[in-house]
């Protein structure tokens, strides 16, 4: 059964390798590139200098370099977006055809006359492909997290951000795991591949915009910050990588009076006759910055809880999959 199941999907598997070879072939000499231009600028030491709120005539060098540094890999950067559809990739063309092609063709009645049970035809099935395309997502989540650090150091962004959090680390396993088991699920229950594809790409496309933007916020309570206008240079407080989730500005007694937005008032900025800077004229004395942050420090955990809630939902829908496959006809 294991060497039937190789012979039936070789293909795929050899396809997959080859796009992986693709892809480190883009990876590999980019990444290189990047970490060799981060280093000869310097911008390790600039990340020090600007986390340390360093002075105008020390941080304009440091903002000069990495504009530089950003103009020079803006086209690599937006090659990166290419990336984030590789698991729903995946998931359409490994696990939607795995049952419903079968189905659809007929072929599914003849191997199981065979002496082989549906079930142990399904689990060997759904084991060779979940197993394969696991391993093609750890190379995937730990070649782009390599290649994407520089990227994320040099635009000064959180790696929370959509763009770096979504195809680094874990969490590309879970996507692929879970893009596989849907395609799985909706090629047993909607046997056929147009169907089963469509209801992989809405399912998939759905819930991770969903999480995206209404439960990743919240995995973990919000920390509040506030920074009071007056005496303040630059952006206002947090450490580099922190998550700023809302953001805005109150007055003394507590009130949003502008959402959305931050002020500096630095201890220079008096204007003549002993004038208050602007903010503090507009927003009146003990006004202050206000935001709602997930600390820089909590990545690793953001990217367990995402990855867990995925892996736990691909075990759910491949479990449903395997009993529904008991009374195809």
């Amino acid at each position: 059964m294991i060497w039937l199941t190789w012979r039936q999907h070789r293909r795929q598997a050899l396809f997959t390798g080859a796009g992986l070879v693709v892809l480190a072939a883009l990876m590999i000499p980019t990444g290189l590139a990047m970490r060799a231009a981060y280093a000869d600028k310097g911008l390790a030491e600039c990340v020090r200098v600007l986390s340390a709120a360093a002075p105008p005539e020390r941080a304009e060098p440091c903002h000069r370099a990495f504009n530089e540094f950003t103009n020079q890999f803006d086209s690599v950067a937006v090659l990166g977006v290419l990336f984030l559809v590789l698991p729903l990739l995946v998931g359409l063309f490994w696990g939607a055809p795995l049952v419903a092609r079968e189905v659809e063709q007929g072929t599914h009645r003849f191997v199981w006359t065979q002496g082989v049970s549906r079930r142990r035809w399904a689990l060997v099935k759904f084991a060779f492909v979940v197993g394969f395309t696991a391993v093609a997502a750890v190379a995937y989540g730990l070649g782009m997290s390599w290649w994407a650090e520089p990227l994320s150091r040099a635009g000064q962004q959180s790696r929370f951000d959509v763009f770096f959090f979504d195809m680094q680390g874990a969490v590309p396993i879970g996507y692929t795991l879970f893009a596989v088991a849907l395609g799985i699920f909706a090629g047993v229950f909607w046997p056929r591949m147009l169907t089963a594809m469509t209801v992989t790409l809405v399912g998939f496309a759905g819930l991770r915009i969903a999480l995206t933007v209404l439960a990743r916020p919240h995995y973990l309570p919000l920390r509040t910050r506030t920074v009071a206008i007056e005496g303040t240079t630059g952006e206002p407080g947090g450490a580099p990588g922190d998550w700023i989730v809302d953001r805005g500005i109150r007055n003394a007694a507590g009130e949003l009076v502008l959402p959305g937005a931050q002020a500096a008032c630095p201890p220079d900025a008096t204007g003549p006759g002993g004038k208050a800077c602007r903010a503090v004229t507009e927003f009146g004395p003990g006004a202050y910055n206000w935001q709602l942050y997930q600390p820089g420090s909590r990545f690793w955990l953001f990217q367990g809880i995402e990855t867990g809630i995925f892996v736990a939902l691909a075990a759910l829908l491949l479990y449903l999959a395997l009993r529904r496959i008991r009374r195809l006809a």
